[in-house]
Order: C-alpha cells, then structure tokens, then sequence
C-alpha cells in the first residue's frame, strides 16, 4: 500500500514537472511571437489574420506594397477578391 502511495505521488509530480515545463515553453513561444510582431517582422495575413514572417515566399506586390500570406489558398483568395467578378476567368 505504501509502495502505491509512493509511485502514484511520484506520478504526479513527474506529471507536474513535465506540465509546468511545456507551459513554460509555449509562454516564452507566444512572447518571442508578441516581440516579432512589435518589432515588424511579423506582418499579418490580409485574409486570415494569422501572423507570417515578412520574409515569406508566399507575397503579392501592389506597387510599392508587399504583402505577405500564411499559405498559397489565402494568396489566390486575396487575388480573386481583388481581381472582382467576371474578371481574369477567361469569360467574355
């Protein structure tokens, strides 16, 4: 009985050990992520909102605007919400 009582608080403090770490790493994720975005190199998505890095592949340049995208889908949304309707689709 002793024996159980021991592993099972042994179990939990490994347990709480390995908890506290794993916030503690997605803490200091979402603060370098909050520190990117205040010092502009993090720029946001046009369509989703989500955050990419300014040096992203995946950008569309209006004159002297860059603007960056999260992935290739929210890039062809934005262009065909820009392009408007009946407009680049090969009809006449």
């Amino acid at each position: 009985m002793t024996k159980l009582l021991i592993a099972i608080i042994c179990g939990f403090v490994v347990w709480k050990l390995f908890m506290g770490d794993k916030r503690y790493k997605q803490n200091k994720s979402e603060e370098k992520t909050e520190n990117l975005k205040a010092s502009g190199e993090m720029v946001r998505d046009p369509v989703c909102g989500a955050y990419v890095s300014k040096n992203s592949d995946i950008r569309v340049r209006q004159g002297d605007v860059v603007l960056n995208f999260c992935s290739y889908d929210c890039r062809e949304t934005y262009l065909k919400r820009i392009q408007g309707p009946g407009e680049g689709d090969g009809q006449a």
